[in-house]
């Protein structure tokens, strides 16, 4: 487990840079933690009035201090808000809107996921805000973007899911639609967010010029329908829910073994015949019905209906091993807390140790490993308000 003093002395690609965050629960906070992580100065503004950002009070489980009480730390909100300060400033105040101008006016990037016209009101939507700085890049993250009949709509993770189709495609192909196990939708928009803002840096560098970057999770969502999205603009034809299964590939899909589930990933027919000579079924391999990807797709319940009393006769570590040996890609079906303890995270540093106010916490790392400036882990996630008189104290001294 990687602890912080590891590498936090480590500059990143991002340093020198300002993000002043807006943002709250999960796409915005995404997007902000990857650029901490990358070296930037996040600044988190919460709302005193309603204890900061919703996720706090998402919990159990919540840090703990010595002394037994709960934090504000809950497990949701530490997932995305390291490497940040949080400074508490109302912005229904003119006081406060006169900070967040202050501290816009010195920031390079700013990230909001207010409804649309949320913060214009209060005059810090991006035209007020760029007035002051031209290179301001300004983020804007909501659930259907700034532009079309959505657009006064708000915006969840499930809903996104749910408009944009995804959920359509999760679940057993009997069952009723699924959402995924965790806010993917979310997640995916602040990864877009993030891949926009230094786009938009790197164009600033070129021109001095800020810019506007608007992006929806429903947006984010539609993208990344990747193949099932473009199978049915081309053939004109719904997607089916297939569970675990593959509309491209056969055989790709969860096995059950005799003491648990194993990951098949045939991706072509010498694969398919090596994996065949393991389970002893060498002729399959030989048949007009499966010897090509296209015909298997075609015949697929049938050689399901074969391959899965063979998977269930062996174990896992027997199918793993041998399939393993043969060069056929497969892997095991892990729980988090074997995913999480493997050795495999364990070499790529993706379970470290950071020092809260309220005790020590593990977080989820970073997956960039960069070989010049690698992502730092500096701060801990902050409790609410706790860095507010440092920063605007500078602020207001320059």
């Amino acid at each position: 487990m990687m602890a912080v003093s590891d590498n936090a002395a480590a500059q990143g690609a991002l340093d020198g840079l300002v993000v002043l965050d807006l943002s709250r629960i999960l796409a915005g906070p995404t997007c902000t933690q990857l650029l901490g992580d990358l070296g930037a100065r996040v600044i988190k503004i919460e709302n005193p009035k309603t204890g900061g950002d919703d996720t706090r009070s998402w919990g159990p489980p919540y840090v703990v201090d010595a002394d037994g009480a709960q934090s504000d730390l809950s497990a949701y909100f530490m997932a995305a808000n390291r490497n940040k300060l949080s400074v508490a400033v109302d912005i229904t105040t003119p006081q406060g809107q006169q900070a967040i101008r202050g501290l816009a006016a010195q920031a390079d990037i700013v990230v909001e996921n207010f409804k649309f016209g949320g913060l214009a009101k209060y005059g810090l939507d991006y035209d007020s805000l760029s007035a002051g700085n031209p290179a301001l890049i300004y983020c804007s993250i909501s659930g259907y973007g700034q532009t079309g009949p959505n657009k006064d709509k708000p915006g969840y993770d499930l809903m996104a899911q749910g408009y944009g189709g995804i959920m359509s495609l999760t679940g057993e192909p009997q069952g009723a639609p699924m959402k995924v196990g965790v806010g993917i939708a979310d997640v995916m928009c602040g990864m877009y967010a993030c891949n926009g803002v230094l786009a938009a840096l790197n164009h600033r560098n070129k021109t001095g010029q800020g810019q506007h970057i608007d992006v929806a999770l429903v947006d984010s969502q539609i993208a990344w329908l990747i193949n099932e999205g473009t199978n049915t603009l081309l053939s004109g034809k719904e997607p089916e829910r297939r569970g675990n299964g593959h509309p491209n590939i056969v055989p790709y899909n969860v096995f059950e073994t005799s003491d648990g589930h194993v990951i098949l990933a045939v991706g072509n027919d010498g694969q398919f015949g090596r994996m065949c000579g393991f389970l002893g079924v060498e002729g399959l391999a030989q048949t007009a019905e499966y010897a090509t990807n296209p015909a298997r797709i075609e015949n697929r319940d049938a050689l399901y209906a074969t391959l899965i009393p063979l998977f269930k006769a062996r174990s896992m570590a027997e199918i793993i091993t041998g399939l393993e040996a043969v060069k056929v890609p497969v892997g095991p079906v892990n729980t988090v807390t074997k995913a999480l303890a493997s050795d495999q995270a364990a070499a790529r540093d993706m379970v470290i140790e950071m020092q809260t106010s309220a005790g020590p916490v593990q977080l989820l790392g970073n997956p960039l490993k960069m070989s010049a400036t690698p992502v730092t882990y500096r701060t801990a996630p902050p409790r609410m308000g706790q860095d507010t008189d440092a920063v605007l104290g500078e602020m207001f001294k320059k």
